[in-house]
């Protein structure tokens, strides 16, 4: 995990990029990845439940990791980051791409 310092300076560069390169609100697509395992993928599909969330799983070669794509329209920067930081707090170990 990386430290609070280094997380805060990627959320604002991210929130910096998100309001010069899209008009709000706009669709968004969230990828993460996670080991293989049901009860975490189903965590971070909750989390986007009724937000008419389009999401699909692809499971790795070898099935250890599954990548978690989800596809949902934001109102605006700030709400994609929440999402994010909702997702890390709530899922261990998932990789948000």
């Amino acid at each position: 995990m990386a430290s609070p310092d280094k997380s805060e300076a990627f959320y604002k560069k991210l929130k910096s990029q998100l309001q010069d390169t899209a008009l709000w609100p706009t669709e968004y697509l969230y990828k993460f990845i996670v080991t293989t395992d049901a009860e975490k993928i189903a965590k971070i599909e909750s989390l986007f439940n009724n937000m008419g969330a389009v999401i699909n799983t692809n499971p790795s070669k070898n099935n250890k990791y599954t990548s978690v794509s989800i596809n949902v329209r934001m109102k605006n920067p700030d709400a994609v980051i929440t999402k994010y930081k909702e997702v890390a707090e709530k899922v261990k170990d998932v990789i948000a791409l």
